[in-house]
């Protein structure tokens, strides 16, 4: 658990320090004539333009459509139809010689509207719109879900481009102080106060530091096209992103209140709360198999066939009323009472394997929140350890008290103290956002 008074005064400080140690800390990046990109700005423009995003609406459309389609077992089918039979031989008699009497004619014609309904299923109609609104829910839930994943990865992506940009401002800064000393070591080595060695050293750490440069511009480039397929911005929209890593202390309180805010909120738990209800409406369904069902039916038409003019149409009325019992399904309703059983015990362990592990994700964000907080108190004592040493070690290599190794390492030791910096008010900001997560805020 946090100690909040520790916490709030430790991330005061060293956001304090970054502000005052970094020149343009305000704004990472500068717009070029474009308008600057906040976070907030482009979690908007990710759930604007997201195909994903757009895929889990029409899903809602379609979870809609089967709510209304569930409720239509409530309603009367109606259905009109028609029909023509010719039928040969029909029935007719003859008497004492004359013509003979038809019974039926040849031509048959028939034209109604039935109305269908079932009038009794002991509660199936019911669990079936319980289902189509469960998986409604389910359907709201995982647009809310895909919503809040899609903002993390935005964030994500976010301060990463941030954080590598910022990198790569370190090693231009370490190889301007590296292509200092070249100068140096050559100007000593043209008056014969060095050796070749310490001109290849030089020129070696020159060659490391801009490999790490290489390797950093290919990783913000692919950071650079995620975002842009995340946001729907062409790939020739430049990225002027605004943002900084100076971000105030989090006041949290209790553990047990986070972790009860996230058992409320986390859309992971409720997803999986419908899942188990979805299983105990399929069990109920699974229950009922074995029941009646009534149904009853009501046609109105006209056709002919009627005496004593069988040729006539006439119109007419008829009624039906149907009682099924299922007595043999060929044990196919016990089958489905096993395994609706099984699914309903299957999804109330895994509600419980996700409260657990919604509490677990709390503590550790909880533990890495308060470790970036101290590092980064930690990390701003190394860097004005290192800035020092640092000049001292160039003072002392110009006038001849220092080795051309000894103002390498300094430097070194320079460039890794303020990424170690960087890295922790990095870790800082995401374990801040990890922790919105983690207890179901929502971002924007």
């Amino acid at each position: 658990m946090i100690k909040k008074s520790r916490l709030a005064r430790t991330a005061s400080i060293a956001a304090t320090a970054l502000i005052l140690s970094w020149p343009g800390a305000a704004t990472a990046v500068k717009a070029s004539g474009e308008a600057p990109i906040t976070l907030e700005t482009a979690i908007q423009l990710v759930r604007e333009n997201n195909p994903a995003l757009k895929a889990a609406a029409e899903e809602m459309s379609a979870a809609d459509a089967r709510v209304t389609r569930s409720r239509s077992a409530y309603f009367p089918q109606i259905t009109a139809s028609a029909g023509y039979t010719w039928l040969d031989t029909v029935s007719e008699m003859s008497i004492g010689g004359g013509a003979p009497l038809q019974f039926m004619p040849h031509d048959n014609y028939d034209a109604k509207v039935t109305a269908r309904a079932t009038i009794l299923d002991f509660g199936k109609r019911g669990n079936n719109v319980d289902l189509a609104l469960t998986g409604r829910k389910t359907a709201q839930n995982s647009l809310e879900l895909a919503r809040r994943e899609l903002s993390w990865q935005t964030v994500q992506l976010f301060y990463g481009i941030l954080f590598l940009r910022e990198n790569l401002r370190v090693e231009e800064k370490q190889i301007a102080a590296l292509n200092k000393a070249l100068e140096y070591s050559t100007k000593r080595y043209q008056a014969g106060a060095a050796t070749s060695f310490d001109l290849f050293s030089t020129k070696v750490r020159i060659a490391a530091a801009r490999n790490r440069m290489l390797d950093l511009e290919h990783e913000l480039r692919r950071s650079d096209l995620t975002l842009h397929r995340l946001t729907g911005l062409a790939e020739n929209v430049p990225l002027t992103l605004q943002g900084s890593f100076a971000v105030a202390a989090r006041d949290t309180h209790a553990e047990s209140g986070l972790v009860a805010q996230a058992l409320e909120k986390r859309i992971e738990l409720q997803l999986s709360k419908e899942n188990e209800a979805a299983a105990k409406l399929h069990r109920s369904l699974a229950s009922k198999e074995g029941m009646p069902v009534v149904t009853g039916s009501i046609s109105y038409g006209t056709t002919n066939g009627y005496q004593p003019d069988i040729h006539e149409m006439r119109n007419n009325v008829s009624g039906n009323l149907h009682l099924e019992i299922p007595i043999f399904t060929g044990f196919r309703a016990s089958a489905e009472r096993q395994e609706s059983m099984a699914q309903l015990r299957a999804a109330t362990q895994r509600r419980l394997d996700t409260e657990q592990q919604v509490k677990t994700d709390v503590a550790e964000t909880l533990h890495a929140l308060q470790t970036a907080s101290e590092k980064m108190t930690t990390t701003e004592v190394q860097v004005q350890q290192a800035e020092l040493a640092a000049k001292h070690a160039r003072a002392r290599y110009e006038n001849g008290m220092a080795t051309a190794l000894d103002l390498l390492d300094t430097e070194a030791s320079l460039s890794q103290a303020e990424l170690a910096r960087l890295q922790a008010a990095y870790a800082y900001v995401l374990n801040t956002y990890t922790l919105k997560r983690a207890t179901g805020e929502i971002f924007w």
